[in-house]
């Protein structure tokens, strides 16, 4: 069993876990995510690893309060136990296969919107630890939803923007990475996660900007193994999933129109059977190790 060793709310919605974990947390890398379940009787929920401690044997996750399951999950407290955490599962981000050296010398650009702050802290903490602070934007629509701030802002040139002008840059990520560029800043890559309009909308800039930017598809993911279809999308015309291809792709190669028409129709069952009659074989993955 997986004990909660902390629960925090950052927001009314929004919560953070430390659950005991020691093995996902000696082997955890920043972009993976995990699947938990609250009891034997729970849906399988996918949550991106937001911060682990291999010496406490800890992993932090953050989730927001959008259903029943994560509304079950929240009702759960401090010394209470997750019948299942698994993973760590998905690639890790690609930067932490690049040699230090290139790494350090590239000038990076995380984007941040909503509980995507959570992975995207993940990432900065890991490159801070290695040497290396990049920039981050991190959005919300009004600062009453800022999460992490502090903790963001101890591993990254941080920028805050809210979409009501609460906060911040008046405006949404898109207006402070224009106003960022426009002040002489250039970077070599930019790293969006957060809700799929935003990185849409990232990617459509960065693409006139002749920025490559890295999107993670996580939103999408349902089952975590490939074998629901929920999560199929098309990058560069080849079909992909995101829970054991990614979660993290190429943001300009991705067909954010399929991606956002399927998570539509993947709400309703009928939708799911329409999609599993279009897609055929292609519908599901396997379990991503059977080739």
């Amino acid at each position: 069993m997986f004990k909660i060793e902390k629960k925090e709310y950052l927001a009314s919605n929004i919560v953070l876990m430390d659950v005991q974990a020691p093995r996902i947390a000696r082997n955890a890398l920043p972009g993976q995510f995990l699947i938990v379940r609250a009891d034997q009787d729970g849906e399988r929920v996918p949550l991106t690893i937001c911060d682990y401690d291999a010496e406490k044997g800890t992993v932090q996750i953050v989730f927001q309060i959008v259903g029943a399951e994560s509304y079950r999950m929240a009702q759960m407290e401090e010394g209470d136990c997750f019948a299942d955490f698994v993973g760590p599962l998905g690639r890790p981000s690609d930067l932490c296969e690049l040699p230090l050296e290139e790494l350090q010398a590239m000038k990076l650009c995380f984007i941040a919107g909503g509980v995507g702050t959570a992975p995207v802290y993940a990432q900065l903490k890991w490159l801070h630890d290695h040497g290396v602070t990049a920039d981050c934007i991190q959005g919300a629509r009004t600062k009453d939803i800022l999460i992490l701030e502090d903790e963001m802002a101890a591993v990254s040139n941080l920028f805050v923007c809210t979409d009501d002008g609460s906060y911040g840059i008046n405006g949404n990520v898109c207006v402070a990475l224009q106003k960022l560029y426009d002040e002489g800043r250039r970077y070599d890559r930019v790293i969006a996660i957060g809700p799929m309009i935003m990185m849409k909308f990232v990617c459509q800039l960065t693409k006139e900007l002749h920025i490559p930017t890295i999107v993670s598809m996580n939103p999408i993911m349902v089952d975590g193994t490939g074998m629901c279809g929920a999560c199929r999308l098309m990058v560069g015309g080849e079909v992909k999933f995101a829970c054991v291809d990614g979660p993290e792709f190429d943001g300009h190669l991705v067909d954010f129109a399929q991606a956002m028409q399927r998570m539509r129709l993947y709400k309703t069952e009928e939708g799911r059977l329409y999609l599993e009659a279009q897609e055929g074989e292609t519908h599901h993955g396997g379990c991503g190790t059977c080739g």
